[in-house]
């Protein structure tokens, strides 16, 4: 069980991404923005949910985060929001979704490889600044 640990970082982010979600649900209707560019942020979203207040490995983070958003999806293929009787909820079929892309899957796929990416950048660059910084006062 991973340990509570509340992230300002994560959280601002995860605050930020939820803002940019939801403008693009009530302001974006084209054909790319919406449908894909709201799937690859939303994984990077719930990542960051995660992250802001539990402290937790960056890969089987995204990996969760990655088979809980392939899961909705193919509760989308099923007609989840008809099976519970929210068909006429349009916050339910923003939320859940109402319609299964396999295409969608590569969004969600390619929003985990940016985390991914991006975490061990941050971590490399945190590692050469906690050495410089070693080396500086060694030095001294």
């Amino acid at each position: 069980m991973h340990r509570f640990q509340f992230n300002r970082k994560y959280f601002l982010l995860a605050c930020l991404l939820f803002l940019v979600e939801v403008l693009i649900a009530l302001l974006v209707h084209d054909r790319i923005v919406r449908p894909y560019v709201g799937d690859y942020l939303v994984v990077i979203l719930i990542y960051c949910t995660v992250k802001a207040f539990f402290d937790t490995p960056i890969v089987s983070t995204t990996i969760s985060v990655l088979l809980f958003a392939f899961d909705i999806e193919i509760l989308q293929y099923f007609h989840l929001v008809d099976l519970l009787g929210l068909q006429n909820s349009s916050i339910a079929r923003i939320v859940i979704g109402s319609s299964f892309e396999w295409i969608d899957l590569i969004a969600y796929t390619l929003g985990c490889l940016t985390i991914v990416a991006t975490e061990k950048y941050y971590q490399k660059e945190h590692r050469k600044k906690a050495s410089n910084r070693l080396n500086s006062s060694s030095q001294n």
